[in-house]
């Protein structure tokens, strides 16, 4: 077989099109250059798909392609053009590519592999020996076409929590899906206005009707929004927030009797705020010294854990309010500053509390997504733009279809 002919059906050119030469780049010693021509005398015009006489050709392309052995290859063509109807003078779009761009679709398949495997643009680039800024438009190209595919008219429920995006107060509010585990969309900085913006740019006017629960923790932005833009839906604060308040409360307490119990309570923190399943024998035997010694942050603690005992999504609000009516009142006897403040802050988000006791869903998934964007930073050493890092997030935590539309 002739080695025109091979390429032409390796690169699985249609009627239209035909390979003519292979050269080999003496300036650049690592490149080659496929030249490929258009053999037929009309084309079909990109929007109307009518077949129309050459009009001229563009100048001389390249494209970047899947390498050949050790080579570089690229793909290098002149487009024909053709004149419509309209008068206007239009560039036909090539099989292997989309005209706007300078790498094939099966390059950026690869590239997209590539990311997938590493999640780390500069490695990336590294390993398809390309520049960064390639990798950077290919990651940005493939999450925008996601969206634009996603389907997200079955979601009923709603995640919505904060990540810290640089260093200082500079946050990105994070919405997910509790039920795929998949990140819906990420606005920067977690005001009203910018909640607003993230919840109107993913849900249309009708999905804002369907959501039946939204988990939130008790961020007033958060809760503003939701209640402007989801009025039909239950405001669910997560547990994993209501526990860690309840956490600060005991260390608050500890911390104030660690002056007058030093010995007892030196190195303390951790037996009192990890599950006691989770302790070392060691710290078994300060934990049961605690509880002994009868101190405040022991009666802290059983609050605590009588709360994360009220947690079950199998009884009804109208229970769960009965239970919490008499949690807070026997918590409220103890007469323990942090914990009064604290079960004075639930009794003011009542309805939320209530319903993350009688809810199954939280912001658990929506935790372990903040973790694998923490990975994600970490592995990319932060990211400079807003942009970039939105882009990242959904692309690998989108569930998006990120493939390029054009298969060979």
């Amino acid at each position: 077989m002739q080695t025109k002919q091979l390429f032409n059906q390796l690169l699985n050119l249609d009627n239209h099109w035909q390979v003519v030469s292979l050269d080999y780049d003496h300036q650049d010693l690592d490149k080659i250059i496929i030249n490929i021509e258009y053999i037929n005398n009309q084309a079909q015009h990109p929007k109307t798909n009518e077949m129309l006489s050459i009009y001229d050709h563009a100048p001389v392309r390249q494209w970047r392609h899947l390498d050949i052995m050790q080579y570089k290859t690229y793909l290098q063509a002149r487009l024909p053009r053709v004149k419509g109807e309209d008068g206007k003078v239009i560039t036909i779009t090539p099989p292997w590519a989309d005209k706007s761009v300078q790498y094939t679709a099966l390059f950026e398949w690869q590239v997209i592999n590539l990311l997938q495997a590493t999640q780390n643009q500069t490695k990336t680039a590294h390993l398809a020996r390309c520049g960064f800024n390639v990798v950077n438009k290919i990651i940005h190209r493939a999450t925008n076409r996601g969206l634009a595919s996603r389907k997200v008219d079955n979601i009923t429920h709603l995640s919505l929590d904060e990540k810290s995006f640089k260093k200082g107060h500079c946050y990105i509010s994070v919405l997910s899906n509790p039920e795929t585990g998949f990140i819906l969309d990420v606005e920067q900085d977690r005001t009203t206005e910018a909640t607003k913006k993230l919840l109107n740019k993913t849900l249309t006017k009708n999905l804002q009707k369907q959501i039946k629960t939204i988990s939130i923790d008790m961020w007033k932005a958060y809760l503003k929004a939701a209640k402007e833009l989801l009025p039909d839906s239950e405001i669910v604060h997560d547990r994993f927030h209501l526990v860690k308040y309840l956490n600060n409360a005991i260390d608050k307490v500890r911390r104030k009797e660690v002056k007058t119990h030093n010995e007892l309570l030196k190195h303390s923190r951790y037996v009192l705020l990890k599950n006691k399943d989770n302790l070392s024998e060691k710290q078994k035997i300060k934990f049961s010294s605690i509880q002994q010694a009868n101190l405040k942050v022991g009666k802290a603690w059983i609050v605590r854990e009588n709360f994360k005992s009220m947690f079950n999504p199998t009884q009804t609000p109208e229970d769960a309010l009965c239970l919490f009516d008499a949690w807070s009142a026997a918590s409220l006897k103890l007469k323990i500053g942090a914990i009064s403040k604290v079960v004075d802050m639930f009794c003011r988000h009542l309805k939320g509390v209530v319903y993350a006791l009688a809810n199954k869903f939280s912001n658990a998934m929506a935790e372990r997504l903040n973790g694998k964007i923490q990975v994600l930073k970490s592995i990319s050493r932060g990211y400079r733009t807003f942009d970039n890092f939105r882009s990242a997030i959904l692309f690998f935590y989108g569930g998006l279809d990120v493939c390029p539309l054009k298969k060979w």
